[in-house]
């Protein structure tokens, strides 16, 4: 693995765990979240499959990342919508992501 993938790995893997967070504690919030559920969704699963991708040297890698950044960008500026700590922490996780992710592509 290319050592220059450790930050895009910890980027992704703190904003995975930061989109489950958000995604649970949504859960317990009323039907305005349900966009804020569906993007933590998709973000977290995405920042996992990346992080797959790139243990296993996948020569997608690259539009994984692509695509990642896209949904992480999505993701932070609906959780930055809202007033919950958690979504607060997710939107920068995820807008963290995005950046790690467009320096590797």
């Amino acid at each position: 693995m290319n050592a220059s993938y450790k930050q895009c790995l910890t980027a992704l893997r703190n904003c995975m765990e930061a989109c489950n967070v958000c995604y649970h504690a949504s859960l317990k919030e009323e039907q305005r979240m349900m966009q804020c559920i569906e993007l933590d969704r998709e973000c977290a699963d995405i920042c996992s499959y990346a992080i797959n991708a790139i243990q296993r040297s996948s020569k997608f890698v690259s539009g994984i990342l692509t695509l990642c950044a896209e949904i992480c960008e999505a993701c932070g500026k609906e959780c930055d919508t809202h007033d919950h700590r958690h979504c607060k922490d997710c939107a920068a996780a995820c807008f963290d992501c995005a950046e790690e992710c467009r320096k590797l592509v």
